[in-house]
Formats: C-alpha cells, structure tokens, sequence
C-alpha cells in the first residue's frame, strides 16, 4: 500500500529518527510493516517559539493494507509518482506535435515517442549519482539519460494546469513540448548533430546557459557554449586573490565566469515560479552532486561550495554529449540577414572570428552590459524595467537564530535561522530584504573598473558568524530618467563609482553602523558586529553613496522592519555599499517561442529580464532550448 503523510509533526529531539521509524508511528503499526519510507518535504515551523517543530511529508509503502490516520491519502494510479518511479506521459498538443508528426509520421503518437522519458528515481540511483560527482555526469555510455521531465508531470492537476497555461507550444510558457522525441533519433537531430546545419549557440554559462546546453546536448544538437570568462576551478582563484587584496580581473570575478553570479551566493533553489521544470531542475542538480537534502527541503540551498562542483559536473556531461564550451570568449557582434540571425562574431584569446549560427540562446547575466549595448545596436527591441537598489546588512547570527526561534535556537537539529522581509511605505516605496544569506559573508562582487558592488554568499554549512541580506528599495523607470532603454545601466553604474570613491578607490567599500545611519552621522569603527567584506570597508556614510529617496526610504523602513524582527535595527548592525545589481536593469523582449524581433535570439534567463535567481533561470534556460527544438521541428520561422 502506498500512501502520503501530510503535516505531520516531528519534535526537534526525534530529528535523527530514520523515516521508517517516523512512518510507523505516524500509521501506528511496527516497523517491520513499512517496506520503505522517503522524506518529500520537511519546514521549520516556528510560529509558536515556544513550540518549534518541523512539518514533515512522507512517501509510505506499507507491506499490508493499513488505517490511514486524518493527514495521509493513498496514494495510486498515475498518482504513484510521489513514492516511486513510473513512466511519465505528456503527449504533445498543439504545432509542436504537428512538427514532430511531420517528421515522423502519423504514427508517432501510437508509438510512443513524444513523450519524456521516465526518469529514475535520484534515491534510487546511487550509481549513476557517484558518476556524476566523480566528473562523468552521464553513467558508462556517455549519453542517454534524460532530465527527471517530469515525476510531478502525472499529478493530474498540476499537468492539466500546465497544459492550460501554454509552453513553447500554442501560448507560451508552463508547457514542455515533448521534444525529448528528437533526444530518441529523429532524422532532425541527426542531421544537425552530423553538420547539416550550423550548431545551436548558448552565450553564457550561469544557470540558463548551463541548463540551456545541457537540454541541447541531450537532444543530441552538440552546442557550442561560450563563456566571457573562466572556467569555475581557475575563476575561483582569481576571485579569492582579488577578495585579498589581489589585482581586480573584469573577466573572471563574482559577476563572470562559468556558473555565473550564483556561483558566489547561498545557492538558494527556491522559488516562485510554478513551473514543472523545476523538480527536474532539482534532480539534475541533485545528480550532478549537490547534497541530496536539496529534494525535500522546503527551502533548499547548496551553498557556494557545492554550486562549484556541481557547475563542473553539469560542464563535463554538455562535453561529453558532443558539446564544445569555449571559455574566455565574448559574444561581439551579430550578423542579421533579413530581420534574422545568420552568424556571430566572437572574440576569444586567438582574437575575433566569425560563426554560422542561426539559433542564439544569449544567456548573459545581469551584468553583461557591453551586450545589452551590441544586441540594441543589432536592431533588438529592449525595454527598461524596474530594479532594486540598497546595501547589505549585517548582524550576528546568533541575534537572528534567538529572534526567530527563541529558546531552541541552540538544538543541534536547527541550522542557522533566515528571514525575508517586506515593508511598504506611505509614500509608495517599498524596502525589502534580498538574496539573505544564513552564516554567510558580505563579498567583493564588481564586474568594472572603478566601481563597488556588494553581495552575499554563505557556504553549505552557514556556520559564519554572521547573517547578511541585501536592503532594498524599488527602483522604476521615472527615477532614472529618459528613454534610453540603458538608462538604468547608467543609474547603475552612477552609485556604484560613487561606492568606489567613498570606499577610498582601492576597491574597500563604505560601511556604516545602522545606529549611526539613522543619526546621519558617520561611522568610526565597528561595535559587536564585525563586518565580513573583503577587501576591507572603509568606515563613514553612505549618504553620497545611495539616492535620496533611498537613503530617507531606509531609515523610515528600519524601526518597521525591526517590528518584524526584533533587533534588525540594532545600532551594531552594520551596513555596507552599495548593493545595485539585485536584478536586471532591462529586458531584451521576445514572444511567446521565446524568440526576440530578431528571429533566432532567444533572450534567455536573468540577464534578458525573465528570472530573478539560480531555479528561474535554469528553467527558463530548459524552456528556451526547448523552443529552439521546437523551431528546429517546424522549420525556421
């Protein structure tokens, strides 16, 4: 009997129960009745700190049939996904099976292809996963193995949901065509993968170029990736050398190089998109060697540390299933023939070359500015849209653990406690807090010469001495004025030499104790809290560091914010500019086949203006390869 235990409670002294054991008692039967037990999901639940606990689900097989308790449901049919494996079927609609069927003929349907693969069960693919953190990434054949495309995908609500709600297909997003079709041997793929037409290219490797390729490279198109900057082992170092006190490299630093900015953050994989690409997203990342917890933790994370390795694995699969990744190479030009793409031009160490492409994934980060100038030049239509500006703010972790769990906050069960925080002020803005990072580390995270920028990352642990976040306030197109869709590159760019300039000009960036931010007086030095930025910070204000309006909206939302959580305004907390590249300050439009007015650029994930961390851009990276599948299937339009 399979069955699913929602909400049930665990008490933090029986966090090393095995779940077996948890099983048992929840259906009040032995425990030699339970075949086996799997945690889907597990949450801190501290709204009562007298009484923190997790909430816990479980996936039961029982041996027999047994009574179900109010909080558990059998579970069957097509509804087994959430305690085993099964084939998953999402049968093509719309114009991507009429291209499929087209290819292959009227019989497709019956046959079986244009549907995902089954994906193997991550708990149950020891194997395969030691593969895949050991650098193969794709078992003893080197090919073959699909993205988990979906387990979620037979929850008959959420599939009709999808279906409804469009794709690469008829309206647009939500909706994978089954292209993994192509993956199994249409004439299409082979053609392309034996140089019947140029290669697919994906400018970037961050989450949505990483994910973008690796779906590209599954369905057997070989793409060519290329990266502005360094590989994540030679890129670590340059940033480490820079983070003390070492020569800046605009190429290689927290903003450039394979992984992207997520590489140097808390790796946070939650979201709030509701996409059924992200479970798969997961297990690949899971396979690929983050710690296994990332599939059912409530708010899952992998930490710096382990983003690295997992970057690298995901890099060795893309080459071993034919890819070709170019590092320190820069997309510079676009050659348009008819409102289309025909080639690039790509400047690397042997200097600039010309390439034929006629389908570019432009996967850039947030900070890729030179692109955003080249792609508008090129004749692609970019909008401005609205952002975020602020600093981090830093307090002793162990504040925060006691703030949010009172007296537990020291049970061995309990990690270092976050917080996300929102207030709207009267006047109309908004101050929230961003990208928190548990036990983590404030960062050196410039992409330019001559300017400042902050940001977090934790490790897996989160065992630092101290919390920080980012503090921002909402940023819209009227305050940096004009109708330059770059104009707020520039506002950008403004704060940020500001920072510079108030840090001292050798890269130290401007810190100030809250306390003494909302006296508006300078700071001298550090109290309890010790600020965690290297290269150093320079003590003083950030008054000439930030706009006006988002110096005055801080200091209102400050008290307010510590109503939230008591002791965020603490005079010790400490502030530390400025923190501008929250999101993308433009976005490169496309429609709904993901592609730009320029016909073959797919504007893809953070840097375009289409996902805000690590999970939306990986799968905005899957749902822009999938609709170059799909054009690759209907024909260029």
């Amino acid at each position: 009997m399979k069955i699913r235990i929602n909400q049930l409670r665990q008490k933090l002294d029986d966090w090393q129960l095995a779940p077996e054991e948890l099983a048992a008692r929840a259906l009040h039967v032995k425990r030699e009745d339970v075949v086996s037990a799997r945690l889907a999901r597990r949450s801190v639940d501290a709204r009562d700190k007298g009484d923190v606990h997790f909430t816990l689900t479980l996936d039961v097989e029982t041996a027999r049939p047994v009574r179900l308790p109010r909080n558990a449901v059998e579970v069957r049919g097509e509804n087994t996904s959430s305690v085993t494996a099964a084939p998953c079927h999402l049968p093509l609609k719309g114009k991507a099976f009429d291209a499929l069927r087209a290819v292959q003929g009227n019989d497709a349907e019956q046959s079986g292809q244009g549907r995902f693969p089954a994906p193997e069960s991550v708990a149950r693919e020891t194997d395969a996963r030691k593969a895949a953190a050991s650098g193969s990434g794709v078992g003893e054949s080197g090919q073959g193995r699909f993205p988990a495309l979906e387990s979620v995908a037979r929850e008959t609500d959420k599939r009709k949901a999808a279906a409804s709600g469009g794709g690469v297909g008829e309206s647009g997003q939500g909706r994978f065509p089954a292209l993994e079709s192509v993956a199994r041997g249409t004439d299409t793929r082979k053609a392309a993968a034996s140089g019947g037409g140029p290669r697919p290219l994906v400018v970037g490797m961050g989450p949505a170029g990483l994910f973008a390729a690796l779906t590209l490279a599954r369905a057997g198109l070989k793409p060519v990736v290329v990266e502005r900057g360094k590989c994540v082992e030679e890129r670590e170092k340059d940033v480490a050398a820079f983070w003390n006190g070492g020569p800046f490299n605009p190429r290689s630093n927290v903003q450039f190089g394979e992984g992207g900015a997520g590489t140097f953050s808390d790796g946070k994989l939650n979201s709030g998109i509701k996409d059924l690409r992200c479970r798969a997203v997961l297990e690949e990342m899971a396979r690929a060697g983050a710690p296994e917890s990332i599939l059912w933790q409530a708010k899952p994370h992998v930490g710096t540390d382990h983003l690295k390795t997992m970057v690298r694995n995901l890099r060795q699969e893309i080459i071993a299933l034919g890819g070709d990744v170019r590092y320190e190479t820069t997309l510079t030009g676009l050659d348009i023939l008819d409102g289309r793409v025909a080639g690039v031009r790509l400047t690397g160490p042997e200097g600039e070359y010309r390439m034929d492409a006629t389908d570019v994934i432009l996967a850039v980060g947030h900070s890729a500015r030179d692109t955003f100038e080249m792609v508008r030049d090129a004749g692609a239509t970019l909008s401005r849209k609205p952002f975020a500006i602020g600093a981090r703010i830093e307090h002793r972790q162990k504040m925060i653990d006691r703030a949010q769990y009172g007296a537990a906050a020291e049970h061995p069960a309990l990690g270092a406690a976050d917080y996300k925080l929102a207030v709207h002020l009267p006047g109309g803005r908004s101050v929230y807090t961003f990208c928190m990072c548990p036990g983590g580390q404030v960062v050196a995270a410039a992409s330019e010469d001559g300017g400042v920028v902050v940001n977090g990352m934790s490790l897996y642990a989160r065992d630092g001495e101290n919390a920080n976040s980012a503090l921002l306030v909402n940023v819209l197109p009227e305050d940096f004025g004009g109708d330059d869709p770059l104009a707020g590159v520039a506002f950008q760019r403004r704060w940020e030499r500001a920072a510079f300039e108030a840090g001292g000009g050798d890269w130290r960036a401007p810190a100030q104790k809250v306390g003494d931010f909302l006296a508006k007086r300078p700071s001298e030095g550090p109290g309890s809290v010790r600020p965690s930025y290297r290269p150093g910070v320079k003590w003083g204000s950030l008054d000439g560091c930030l706009p006006g309006f988002v110096t005055e909206s801080l200091r209102e939302a400050l008290p307010l914010l510590d109503k939230k959580l008591h002791g965020f305004s603490h005079p010790d907390a400490v502030l530390t500019g400025v923190e501008t590249r929250s999101s993308s300050p433009v976005r490169i439009e496309r429609d709904a086949l993901c592609q730009s007015n320029l016909r073959g650029l797919y504007p893809c994930g953070e840097g375009a203006g289409y996902a805000g961390g690590i999970m939306s851009a990986a799968v905005d990276g899957m749902r822009c390869a999938e609709a170059v599948l799909s054009s690759d299937l209907r024909g260029k339009s």
